[in-house]
């Protein structure tokens, strides 16, 4: 295993469940060993269920780590996973993030509902308010994010999300070049835009 420079760890955002094409389910697999053979560890929402167990069960099988975060108000509901890693139980959904947030150098989000939907957006707008620096990616598996990028042209085209802020998130169908462009991603500074008109 060989560690991939600026990632020693990287927050998994995903469905707790698994969706309908097993596509779906293989990618979240595949993304969790390809993370574990990179000698990156993973940070899940620590749920056994969906695509959040997949990637678990992918990223422990090549041996790599796992650290799951789960409230307590979920820990039965998500089932939470007890083979990983390290299992954190927390009170709320706010400290579940802010954990995980904390825990991870970067983000991919996998396809997931409301949730996952959340946890992207949340950690995007951090990014935007330098909160912190970590870039975010989307695996487009089956082209699952296609709308959801359309939308964001969408919302820059009629003013919403400024020039610089287009390209805070990431997209690629496949895991290599995702990680690569995450890499290359930079945020943008602060003070270089929040005083523009």
């Amino acid at each position: 295993m060989h560690s991939v420079d600026p990632f020693r760890r990287i927050c998994v955002f995903c469905g707790s469940s698994p969706g309908k094409d097993p596509v779906y389910a293989r990618a979240a697999k595949e993304l969790g060993a390809f993370l574990a053979e990179r000698g990156i560890g993973v940070v899940t929402g620590g749920g056994k269920v969906g695509l959040m167990g997949a990637v678990a069960d992918g990223t422990l099988e090549r041996g790599g780590s796992v650290i799951g975060v789960i409230p307590e108000k979920l820990k039965d509901l998500e089932i939470a996973h007890e083979g990983l890693t390290e299992l954190h139980v927390v009170e709320g959904m706010h400290a579940r993030k802010a954990m995980m947030a904390r825990l991870s150098d970067a983000f991919i989000a996998l396809p997931g509902g409301w949730g996952t939907l959340e946890e992207v957006f949340e950690v995007t707008t951090w990014a935007q308010l330098n909160y912190h620096k970590k870039p975010v990616g989307l695996l487009n598996v089956l082209g699952y994010f296609d709308h959801l990028r359309r939308f964001i042209d969408h919302a820059a085209e009629s003013g919403f999300i400024r020039r610089v802020h287009h390209r805070l998130i990431q997209v690629s169908d496949e895991p290599g070049d995702l990680l690569e462009m995450m890499a290359r991603a930079e945020v943008p500074e602060l003070a270089q835009w929040a005083s523009k008109k």
